[in-house]
């Protein structure tokens, strides 16, 4: 199956699970939420600050590979890597802001600039490049960057996938738990950052730069999430 055919059914499926959230899993799981985990919010809220560093990681990644390659030290896997990990990074975060501004969507509550919300004022839907933090919950930027940080490392670095998937969740989990997003929010965001992740490992290795891929695959893995067909 061509990688064009594997994305398309892959947003085909997003969009679809989107819908169906949106119409009848958002509400009231976000009620759900609301009226059942006030105790283990504060776990919650900790496991969301996962992502937060990795900008400032790729920050300093970008100028270490340029200060060797100043040096004419060569561009070995290890910082081709690292390089195509970090540049990733500020393309999705900006990619997701974009999305966020075109969407407008309402958060499930309030808890930023007294933002107007679902569980506070019955405010739910998407309301187009209106602008503005209390319209930016769709889709989920914390998960469209850890997805796009881990599909990177799950196409280079296959033997850690189990860890890539566990960190995932639990970002994720906690993005529920806290009730920062709703589902929807969450497997746009998700979508978003794996293929980012995908479309950059290709570019890159279509652009004839050093392999980035590992030769060691692991038997049991998701091999069509790499592209390697």
């Amino acid at each position: 199956m061509s990688r064009v055919r594997i994305w398309g059914i892959a947003f085909g499926l997003t969009i679809a699970a989107v819908v169906v959230c949106y119409c009848f899993v958002d509400k009231p799981l976000a009620l759900f939420i609301h009226a059942r985990t006030l105790h283990f919010r504060p776990f919650f809220i900790l496991v969301t600050f996962i992502p937060d560093p990795l900008l400032v990681i790729a920050a300093l990644i970008v100028g270490v590979v340029g200060l060797r390659r100043m040096m004419g030290r060569p561009l070995t896997r290890p910082f081709a890597v690292a390089l195509l990990w970090s540049v990733g990074l500020f393309v999705t975060v900006a990619l997701k802001n974009f999305f966020k501004f075109a969407f407008g969507r309402t958060w499930p509550e309030t808890w930023i600039n007294d933002n107007p919300s679902f569980i506070r004022d019955g405010d739910y839907g998407f309301n187009p490049f209106h602008g503005g933090k209390g319209f930016a919950a769709f889709p989920s930027g914390h998960m469209a960057t850890i997805c796009f940080a881990m599909t990177v490392l799950w196409i280079c670095y296959p033997r850690l996938r189990a860890a890539y998937v566990l960190l995932i969740a639990i970002v994720a989990i906690g993005l529920m738990g806290a009730n920062y997003h709703f589902l929807s929010d969450t497997i746009a965001g998700s979508f978003l950052g794996i293929s980012i992740g995908c479309l950059a490992v290709a570019l890159w290795e279509a652009g004839g730069y050093p392999r980035l891929r590992s030769n060691v695959i692991p038997a049991t893995s998701w091999t069509t999430l790499s592209f390697d067909r």
